[in-house]
């Protein structure tokens, strides 16, 4: 039986992952009780007498986590922004061309971020088949679940009855859309400008939303064949993993951004005419977006079927 240790098993992404891997029989997770779960000591046992950690963490905490890690078969799986364009670190996302393998033997994988998720399924393929330039400026929105803010998020969303946002002005702020990062330093621009192998970080508008999870990642194009670029999609995600290809995803003309709320795949889609392509990606925020991600990087790095454990269009 592998052990698994989740530092930062309070968080969302971390109390996400532990919910999900307590029906797993094939696994011992372990998270450290309340009292010590701060204590370096405590936190270094765990760390070094596990075969898989998640760190759940602030980026510095995630960076002194693995200057704890002495152990050279502990596979560390790291979900914050700390190490997704360092050097010696895997990117978990499997479905990009060249990563499953390196993936599975790796033992230092960063989880990627959730817009990012979006935006790299949409962009990697078309820069990597020479759709998109390198030097192309792209700009880019996402609509987010209220969860991906966190707990204390969560709450001020969650206080009205029944679920609903409160009352007064604030809840009338809560109802609608609200656009964030503003100044254009969201923490995700890098990942996406690496992982794409883009030389200019797109314009891009991250808005929460009033549902709980769900995410719909969109990039406009001008001047490309949609055609040229679902064929690309097709082929690119035609070959297993988590995301598919989807020529009509069925919603009469609309595409909601809570469509893939409590899965782990990712649906991507293009459309729109020979002068303009709307990208498409949708997925769970806290799915393929955080802890269905980092499942999935778990069961390949302990070489297990990708998918187990799993949600993939409703069923496990």
């Amino acid at each position: 039986m592998k052990k698994i240790f989740i530092d930062g098993s309070a968080g969302t992404t971390g109390l996400r992952i532990r919910e999900r891997l307590a029906s797993r029989p094939d696994l011992e997770v372990v998270a450290l009780p309340d009292e010590i779960r701060k204590d370096a000591e405590a936190r270094r046992r765990a760390l070094n007498d596990c075969d898989v950690a998640f760190l759940c963490l602030p980026d510095a905490a995630a960076t002194e986590a693995v200057s704890m890690v002495d152990n050279p078969d502990t596979v560390v799986i790291d979900t914050s922004t700390a190490h997704r364009t360092a050097e010696g670190w895997e990117y978990g996302f499997p479905e990009l061309q060249g990563r499953r393998a390196g993936i599975a033997a790796s033992k230092r994988i960063a989880n990627p971020g959730c817009h990012a998720s979006g935006f790299i399924a949409l962009v990697e393929p078309l820069v990597r088949r020479g759709v998109i330039g390198a030097d192309e400026k792209l700009c880019a929105f996402s609509l987010t679940g209220y969860s991906g803010g966190g707990r204390k998020m969560i709450a001020e969303y969650e206080s009205g009855r029944g679920g609903a946002p409160t009352g007064g002005a604030d809840g009338l702020l809560l109802s609608g859309g609200r656009q964030y990062a503003l100044g254009q330093t969201h923490k995700h621009l890098r990942e996406m400008t690496v992982v794409c192998g883009l030389e200019n970080a797109p314009c891009f508008s991250p808005v929460v939303v009033p549902h709980h999870s769900g995410m719909e990642v969109t990039v406009h194009l001008f001047g490309r064949s949609v055609e040229e670029i679902r064929k690309v999609y097709s082929e690119y995600y035609g070959t297993g993993g988590l995301v598919r290809f989807a020529a009509d995803p069925g919603e009469g003309g609309f595409l909601s951004s809570a469509a893939f709320a409590g899965r782990d795949d990712m649906e991507v889609s293009a459309f729109g005419n020979g002068e303009r392509a709307v990208l498409v990606a949708r997925f769970d925020n806290l799915g393929k977006g955080a802890s269905g991600a980092a499942i999935q990087n778990m069961n390949l790095a302990l070489g297990f079927d990708e998918r187990r454990g799993l949600v993939t269009g409703g069923a496990d």
